[in-house]
C-alpha cells in the first residue's frame, strides 16, 4: 500500500516540476512558518490573499492537507485554491506531515504507521498560533486533503470537531477502526470525491490497512449526520469527452442542523484531483474539485451546527468492510451477537460472538446478493448493515 501511495507521490512530483512555470507575482503573500510541537519543528505554508489586508472583517481558513510521500509545496500547486482564496478572501495553510520509518511523508491516520506522532493535536495548535496573527473567523475553520490527507480531513471531523466547521476529502476515506472509534460530538458536512477506477484507495475499500469502501464511508457518515438515506444523484455534464472519466453526484440532505452528505463518483477516474494542473493518472476535467470543495464548504458555521447536537453514544454504528464484498468481511462496532439474513430474511447460521476487537468473516459460501448484519449489543441496542456480496 505504502509503495503504491509512494510511486504516486513521486510522479505528482516529477510532474509538477516539468509543467508548471513560473507564474507572475500577485499582490498576495506566501509565508513559510514552523511551530514546536511534541517536542517536533514542525513546518507550514500560509497562503494570505491580497484582499486579506483590505478589510478589517475576520475571514475563513482552510486546511489544505497533502498525501502521503508528498508534502505541502506539492499539494498547494497540485489542489490549488489560491485563485478562489483571492476573489473569495480566506487564508489556506498547507502543513507539512511528519516523515516515518520508510523516508515518507504523511499523516498519523492509518492505524499502522507507529509514529506516535498526534496530528490532531498540532493542527490546533497550528489554528492557535495562527489566531495570534490573523483576524481568523473561529466558525469557519475547514479541512480538506487528497489521498492521506484525505483520511486526515475525516480525523479532524472525529476528533477535532469541536473547531473544524465540514471537511472535503478527495482519493481519502477511513480505516475500519478509525470509523468505528469516531467520536464526533455533532453532525460534520462532508464531501468525499473519489473515482471508481482508484488503484490506490480502492473505491470498494480493502487492502492490508482496512480501508473502508466509499459506500460504506458515505451510509455511516449519512447515519452520523441524520440525512435522508435516501440521496438525490444527478449526473455531471460531461464537457470534456477526452478525459476518460464522467462524474456523477450524489446528495443526502435533511441532516441535523443543516448537515449534507455528498458525494462526487468519478466513474473510470483514477487516484487524482479533478481539474488538477497535471494529469498523473485518469484525471476528471467535467468538475474541479477545488472549486467544488468551496462551494461546498463555505455555507457551514461551527455554531450553527454544535446547537443542540445529540450524544455521540446516540449514533453508535456497526461497521461491515469492504462493502461489495467477495472473500471477506471485518466486522466492528461494538461487541455483541451478530446475525446475518439474506435478503429473505433467512438467518446465514445461529448468532455469532462480536468481540471488542473485531471479527472476520469468511463471505466465500456465500451467494451474491443482498444480505442484512445485526448487531445485538450487550447493552440491547439493535445496529444494523446492508451488505452486498458480489
Amino acid at each position: 500500500m505504502q509503495t503504491r501511495l509512494h510511486l504516486t507521490c513521486c510522479l505528482l512530483a516529477l510532474s509538477l516540476l516539468a509543467a508548471l512555470a513560473p507564474t507572475p507575482l500577485r499582490a498576495q503573500t506566501t509565508l513559510n512558518g514552523t511551530i514546536r510541537h511534541g517536542g517536533l519543528v514542525r513546518e507550514y505554508r500560509l497562503y494570505v490573499p491580497a484582499r486579506y489586508a483590505q478589510t478589517t472583517a475576520r475571514v475563513p481558513l482552510l486546511f489544505n492537507l497533502h498525501g502521503y510521500s508528498s508534502n505541502n509545496l506539492q499539494q498547494e500547486l497540485y489542489g490549488d485554491f489560491r485563485a478562489i482564496a483571492d476573489t473569495a478572501n480566506f487564508l489556506v495553510v498547507h502543513p507539512n506531515g511528519t516523515v516515518d520509518l520508510a523516508g515518507n511523508r504523511g499523516w498519523n491516520t492509518f492505524g499502522a504507521r507507529g509514529s506516535g506522532v498526534d496530528d490532531v493535536a498540532f493542527l490546533s495548535a497550528l489554528i492557535d498560533t495562527l489566531a495570534l496573527n490573523y483576524r481568523i473567523d473561529a466558525d469557519r475553520i475547514y479541512s480538506t486533503g487528497m489521498s492521506n490527507g484525505g483520511f486526515m480531513s475525516y480525523e479532524l471531523a472525529c476528533q477535532l470537531s469541536n473547531r473544524v466547521a465540514a471537511i472535503a476529502s478527495v482519493t481519502g476515506s477511513m480505516t475500519a477502526g478509525r470509523l468505528t472509534g469516531c467520536t464526533s460530538g455533532r453532525p460534520v458536512p462532508v464531501l468525499e470525491i473519489h473515482g471508481t477506477a482508484d488503484n490506490t484507495v480502492p473505491y470498494t475499500g480493502g487492502t492490508s490497512l482496512q480501508f473502508v469502501a466509499i459506500p460504506t464511508l458515505l451510509d455511516a457518515w449519512v447515519q452520523r449526520n441524520g440525512c435522508n438515506p435516501t440521496p438525490l444523484v444527478t449526473p455531471v455534464p460531461d464537457i470534456n469527452t477526452a478525459d476518460g472519466c464522467t462524474a456523477e453526484r450524489s446528495l443526502w440532505t435533511g441532516g441535523r442542523n443543516g448537515s449534507v452528505v455528498e458525494h462526487y463518483r468519478i466513474i473510470g477516474g483514477g487516484h487524482t484531483w479533478p481539474g488538477a494542473p497535471v494529469n498523473t493518472g485518469v484525471t476528471n476535467r467535467d468538475i474541479s474539485a477545488s472549486r467544488e470543495i468551496w462551494r461546498f464548504l463555505r455555507p457551514f458555521r461551527l455554531s450553527r451546527l454544535s446547537l443542540s447536537a445529540a450524544p455521540a453514544a446516540a449514533r453508535r454504528l456497526l461497521v461491515a468492510a469492504p462493502n461489495p464484498t467477495t472473500e471477506e468481511l471485518s466486522i466492528g462496532g461494538q461487541p455483541g451477537r451478530l446475525t446475518v439474513r439474506d435478503a429473505l430474511g433467512r438467518p446465514l447460521g445461529p448468532a455469532v460472538a462480536v468481540p471488542a476487537s473485531g471479527l472476520r468473516l469468511n463471505t466465500r459460501s456465500w451467494q451474491a446478493g443482498l444480505y442484512l448484519l445485526t448487531l445485538e449489543t450487550i447493552d440491547g441496542q439493535q445496529l444494523q448493515q446492508k451488505v452486498v456480496k458480489q
